[in-house]
């Protein structure tokens, strides 16, 4: 088996200096000094902002072209570049510098990325001179690995007092305020704009430039404030004179724990410059219901007097793995190491890229040493975007495959990065492009990947220093220069930094100054605000007042829903939306899909809330019952296909179909008794169930925006004629009548036929048209309206000028509708009569001779008539 390699280099006769101790003892200074003295020099440090700093000082001492500047995402590399600043990762190898640096050597212990600074701190050598900067917590380790290494311990310029915990209105000025995610640094820095008129904000994530401009708003008196991550911590000179912490614990990729007191030692340190002493403390006052972060008295000794734990073990892994395959390159970099000074290191995002993308089916063609190591440095891209090991291996997969025939082309990145270029949007939006173009910025910088790289790379840089001074300019807007509004965001697992009050009428205040105000379940805010500051502050109200959601909720449910309705296929509150109908097939109840804000309420008060509207709901749908009822009967299979057929029909109609679209002569009549048993009335117009007809079930279907036709609220029996009918209802000339009083006048006429045909159904007929006229109906609405169903008027003669009495009635006739004779034939049939009667000899349709007529009945009335006459 192989061998880990854990040897150092041979040194040279000028040996190894390790200049250890705490922070503010000019460490940094001092390397500077000593390589500006050598000939040629590098330096690695572990930020990128630090290296940029540094290059920046060492540039104006030897100028542009002597310094080079090599990190990830940049690379400044003058042909007669001397000098080197870079990130810890960035160094390049195959140099022979006469002077060598590493700084923060003591994070060769850190779980993500110690490991690199155990490879430069065994193997990494200066020609004349190397330094070893760091902690002195480092020093035992260093003279086991690195026992001919002169260690030199220097004291730190100034003293640090704990001055215990601070209320953010009373921090002193030049003040650093320390927290551990973005989230909570903008927390603190809105409430500093309020409490003192503004802060500079800095984190790693940021972009050299906004750094650098961030700290220019602190360092020349603009602000007397500035909020930072932990990277502040790295070796940022800054005029601070009091380092306070919102918050002692942090996420260390694993686990949220409390920080070590030498991580706590590194930040507190910032505080007081060379001569000038430094104080430290907490974020004092109660934060959302939780205590403020305390320190406790054996961290304050230790960061006081600098006395830390020693390092005990240093992360390693392969630096130079074989590339004979890719098995062989993962067994390389999970082998342990031998010296028992050292552990393997935590599986990095690079190795975990590497496992996960060797199990595709496209690692199978990845073979030789070229293929494998040109993978590896793939696998090596940064997660810059922080999306995690899964989103990343694809994004590195399709970076593979153009990389691994040939280069990735220069349009193809030129689109790519185009489309980040883009200054529009919030901090947290340019912060995601900035990260996005960090990436492609790696990547057109690397020598083998881009087609015209340097032409890439310089684009990348132009659109990551627009991006910067946008996000310089949100920053410095929305922290410094902007008006005065209160960002509720959590801190860590607090609520709030400031007490709410929320009024009765909804209104939201914080120490008496309205922010904003509630409407239902949602946080709107001042409408004064700008459109950046509207959407901070409803990002914030959304997080802290989950609780007080909470108890409205469950205040709601104990009233029984009131101020609860259904309104345009939602349920409303109040007039604030606060559930969508979602419609299921098969069923008239919808399904309850809550709003935005109603998911986010506390689990407990919202099953409470849900569960309320569900039987709310149900209960608001009883009026539909007869249309359940036809959905349930279209789902019977003994029902016929027929009936059901009917019954989809119906249920389309939202419980009515006219009589010619309803395809009722394809029903059985034996099938009618079973859909009279579900309320369906079989009409001489149309097929309806009535107990939809009513006020109540049209309002609830139309609240549904199950029936878009207009709606007549009261259902009234008539209306005057509009564009188009109110669901229920059909035309009757320049009227609407309800189709089930339509029903009642048809079949009124009807009755009134039968009465009067019971020896003739050919006979002519009178009317009355007293009931269609008694419901609202006009006489010639009335008359069209029968038309439909197939009565005919004919109008009584007009009596003859001078005699008098009543007028003859209107007579009627009916004849089914869809059953007229075809005009034509009626012609033929009546010229055919007229000409056999002109010759005297009748015949029959065969074309004989017809009979002689029959005599009338003995007792009709057309006998009685013949022998009156006679």
């Amino acid at each position: 088996m192989r061998q880990a390699r854990c040897h150092i280099r041979a040194v040279s006769a000028s040996g190894i200096t390790a200049v250890l101790g705490p922070t503010n003892t000019g460490k940094t200074h001092l390397a500077i000094e000593r390589m500006c003295a050598h000939s040629s020099g590098m330096m690695g440090f572990p930020l990128r902002l630090l290296a940029r700093e540094v290059y920046d000082r060492v540039r104006a001492i030897k100028g542009d072209k002597a310094v080079a500047l090599i990190t990830g995402e940049e690379r400044i590399e003058p042909s007669e570049a001397r000098y080197f600043c870079c990130t810890v990762e960035a160094m390049p190898r195959g140099r022979d510098p006469s002077f060598l640096a590493l700084d923060e050597a003591q994070l060769a212990a850190d779980r993500e990325r110690g490991h690199i600074f155990t490879d430069r701190l065994l193997n990494a050598r200066g020609r004349s001179e190397t330094m070893l900067l760091g902690a002195a917590t480092l020093e035992p380790l260093l003279r086991r690995l690195v026992p001919e290494a002169e260690i030199t311990a220097r004291p730190r310029f100034s003293t640090l007092t704990h001055i215990g915990a601070r209320k953010l209105s009373r921090l002193p000025p030049r003040s650093a305020v320390v927290a551990f995610s973005a989230e909570a640094v903008y927390t603190v820095a809105e409430m500093l704009r309020r409490f003192r008129g503004g802060a500079a904000v800095v984190m790693g994530a940021l972009s050299p430039q906004t750094r650098n401009r961030q700290v220019e708003l602190f360092q020349n008196g603009e602000v007397d404030y500035i909020v930072a991550t932990d990277a502040i911590g790295m070796g940022l000179n800054l005029d601070v004179r009091h380092v306070a912490f919102a918050g002692l614990s942090k996420f260390d990729g694993v686990r949220m724990r409390r920080l070590h007191p030498a991580e706590m030692a590194q930040i507190a340190g910032r505080a007081g410059r060379h001569q000038t002493d430094g104080t430290f403390g907490t974020l004092g006052g109660s934060h959302g219901g939780h205590h403020a972060p305390e320190l406790t008295e054996e961290e304050v000794y230790a960061i006081e007097e600098h006395r830390f734990a020693p390092i005990t073990r240093l992360s390693w892994r392969e630096p130079e793995p074989r590339f004979d395959s890719l098995a062989t390159l993962i067994a390389d970099l999970e082998r342990p190491p031998s010296h028992d000074a050292l552990v393997l290191a935590p599986e990095a995002i690079d190795l975990a890229t590497l496992k996960r993308l060797s199990e595709q089916p496209f690692a199978a063609e990845i073979r030789g040493s070229v293929q494998v190591r040109r993978f590896w440095e793939a696998c090596c891209l940064p997660d810059f975007r922080q999306r995690g090991p899964d989103i990343h291996a694809r994004f590195v997969a399709r970076l593979w495959q153009d990389l691994r025939h040939d280069y990735i082309g220069a349009d193809y990145a030129a689109a790519r990065i185009s489309e980040l270029d883009n200054v529009s949007g919030d901090i947290d939006t340019l912060q995601g492009r900035i990260a996005a173009i960090r990436s492609w910025a790696y990547i057109c910088q690397r020598p083998d990947w881009v087609l015209a790289r340097d032409e890439m790379a310089a684009r990348a840089r132009a659109v990551e220093a627009r991006l910067s001074d946008a996000l310089h300019a949100r920053l410095t807007e929305r922290f410094v220069n902007r008006r005065t509004a209160l960002l509720m965001k959590s801190l860590g697992q607090d609520a709030g930094l400031l007490p709410i009050d929320i009024g009765e009428d909804g209104a939201v205040r914080v120490e008496d100054e309205p922010i904003g105000r509630i409407e239902g379940f949602a946080f709107h805010v001042d409408p004064a605000a700008g459109h950046a500051d509207r959407k901070m502050l409803l990002a914030a109200a959304e997080r802290a007042l989950p609780q007080h959601f909470a108890r409205r909720a469950d205040a709601l449910v104990e009233s029984r829903l009131e101020g609860v309705s259904l309104e345009k296929g939602a349920i409303v509150w109040n007039g604030s939306r606060i559930a969508d109908l979602v419609q299921k097939s098969g069923t008239e109840k919808p399904e309850i899909r809550a709003s935005r804000e109603i998911t986010a309420l506390p689990l407990p008060a919202r099953d409470r809330l849900i569960a309320a509207l569900d039987t709310w709901l149900t209960e608001q749908l009883a009026p539909l019952a007869a249309l359940e009822a036809l959905h349930q009967a279209a789902r019977n299979p003994d029902a016929g296909s027929q009936a059901r057929a009917l019954c989809l029909t119906l249920i389309d109609g939202k419980g009515y179909v006219s009589r010619e679209k309803a395809g009722i002569e394809h029903l059985p009549k034996e099938l009618r008794p079973f859909l009279r048993k579900l309320g369906v009335t079989f009409g001489a117009l149309d097929i309806f169930a009535p107990a939809l007809l009513k006020p109540a079930p049209r309002r609830l279907l139309h609240a549904l925006q199950r029936d878009t036709r207009p709606l007549e609220a009261e259902m009234r029996s008539v209306l005057p004629a509009q564009k188009a009918p109110p669901a229920g209802y059909r035309r009757a000339g320049d009227q609407f009548i309800r189709i089930d009083m339509a029903e009642k006048i048809v079949r009124a006429a009807h009755d009134s036929r039968v009465a009067a045909q019971k020896d003739d159904r050919r006979a002519a007929f009178r009317l009355d048209l007293a009931l269609p006229v008694s419901i609202g109906l006009s006489e010639d609405s009335a008359v069209r309206l029968l038309g439909q169903a197939g009565f005919r008027r004919n109008r009584a003669r007009k009596l003859a000028e001078g005699t008098f009495g009543p007028p003859a009635p209107d007579m009627w006739n009916w004849r089914p509708v869809g059953r007229r004779p075809h005009p034509a034939s009626e012609r033929a049939k009546g010229q055919k009569g007229r000409s056999d009667n002109r010759r005297g000899k009748p015949h029959s349709k065969s074309g004989k001779p017809a009979a002689a007529p029959k005599e009338p009945p003995a007792h009709s009335a057309f006998a009685d008539l013949a022998k009156l006459l006679g």
